[in-house]
C-alpha cells in the first residue's frame, strides 16, 4: 500500500477516535438540562461575576447598617452595583413591589446562576421569613468566601493554561516530527505502507489523540453544583 495513501488512513481515524470520545463525553455532560448548565459552567470564567458579587454583598451590608430595611437596601443597591450584576439586580428591585422577596430572590439567582449566588439568597430568604437579625455578619463571611473563591479560581485557571499550552506544544512537535520524516526520510516509514503497518499506524494514532483528549480533560474545572436547583428540582 502507498505510504501517503497510509497515513492519510491513519490520520483519518485518529481523527474519528477523536470524534468519538468528543461525541460521549458531550452525550454524558449533556444528559439532562442540570448537567448541561453544569458543564456550561465549568467552561466559563466567573471570576468577575463572583468579585462582582463580594462588592455587591458587602453594599448590601453596609447600607443595611445604615437602619434601612433589605428590602429597601436591595434597591438603594441596583445603581452602585458591578455592571455585571445591574440589570439581574434591577429587574428584582422590579419585581420587589408587588413580589414576595421569597419568590424574587430565587428568580435572581436562577439568572444569575452561580453557586456562591445560591447562598447569598438564602440569606436574604432566611432574613425575609425568620426575621434574622445579625445578616450583616452573615454577608461579610459571604463576601470574605467570594473573594477567597476569585483566588482559588485564579490559581485553577492558571493551571489549565498550562496544561493546554503543554497540549498545544506536544501536538505540535508531533506533527512537526511526522511531516520532517516524511518529506526528509521516507524510508524510516516505509514499513508503515503494509497492511499490518497500517493496523500498528491507526493503534499509535489513536492512543496520540486519546491521550490528547485525556490532557484537555485534566484541564477541566467541575464548578461546584447548584444548591438551590438542587432543592427546586426535589420540590
Amino acid at each position: 500500500m502507498n505510504l501517503s495513501y497510509a497515513l492519510l488512513i491513519g490520520a483519518a481515524a485518529g481523527v474519528g477516535t477523536l470524534t468519538v470520545i468528543t461525541a460521549v463525553r458531550d452525550s454524558l455532560s449533556t444528559a439532562s438540562p442540570k448537567a448541561s448548565r453544569q458543564a456550561r459552567r465549568s467552561s466559563k470564567d466567573e471570576r468577575v461575576l463572583v468579585e462582582a458579587l463580594a462588592v455587591w454583598i458587602e453594599q448590601l451590608r453596609d447600607t443595611m447598617a445604615g437602619a434601612r430595611g433589605l428590602e429597601q437596601a436591595l434597591v438603594a443597591t441596583v445603581e452602585t452595583a458591578p455592571t455585571v450584576l445591574r440589570p439581574a439586580l434591577g429587574r428584582m428591585a422590579d419585581r420587589l413591589s408587588h413580589e414576595s422577596l421569597s419568590r424574587v430572590a430565587v428568580d435572581f439567582a436562577e439568572e444569575v446562576d452561580n453557586s456562591l449566588a445560591d447562598f447569598v439568597v438564602a440569606v436574604l430568604v432566611t432574613a425575609a421569613e425568620q426575621q434574622v437579625r445579625d445578616v450583616g455578619s452573615v454577608l461579610s463571611q459571604l463576601a470574605e468566601c467570594c473573594r477567597d473563591e476569585v483566588k482559588m479560581r485564579t490559581r485553577v485557571w492558571v493551571s489549565r493554561a498550562r496544561t493546554r499550552s503543554a497540549t498545544r506544544i506536544i501536538s505540535v512537535v508531533v506533527t512537526l516530527f511526522v511531516a520532517g520524516l516524511f518529506l526528509l526520510n521516507r524510508s524510516y516509514l516505509a514499513p508503515y505502507g503494509s497492511p499490518t503497518g497500517l493496523v500498528v499506524l491507526t493503534i499509535v494514532i489513536g492512543l496520540f489523540v486519546g491521550a490528547l483528549s485525556i490532557m484537555n480533560r485534566l484541564a477541566h474545572f467541575e464548578a461546584p453544583p447548584r444548591f438551590m436547583v438542587a432543592r427546586g428540582e426535589a420540590e
